[in-house]
């Protein structure tokens, strides 16, 4: 990855392409795992709108589950969900 860095762009540069999880599978530095109860899923969307990685799986506009290989566990999409329908687990290595 020689192409980032301070020596690379000029100060208040535009990076063109983010090195977001899209491209790299981040899922891997994760030790929480967000688990969703999709009974108590309202539809708020608020999860996938704040999830920086994309992870969270719609269906139907319910969350119905998780992208593992780009979920890093930060808790973003636990913490903003006013129906308490995502916990922080702890996550299981195999």
């Amino acid at each position: 990855m020689d192409t980032w860095g301070p020596d690379k762009h000029e100060l208040g540069a535009t990076i063109p392409v983010a090195g977001n999880s899209e491209e790299f599978e981040t899922g891997g530095w994760r030790s929480l795992v967000p688990e969703i109860d999709s009974g108590k899923c309202t539809g708020c969307m608020l999860c996938y709108f704040y999830c920086p990685d994309a992870s969270i799986l719609i269906e139907n506009g319910i969350a119905v589950g998780i992208d593992l290989k780009h979920c890093k566990g930060c808790g973003i999409c636990a913490k903003e969900c006013p129906a308490d329908a995502i916990a922080m687990k702890t996550e299981e290595k195999e």
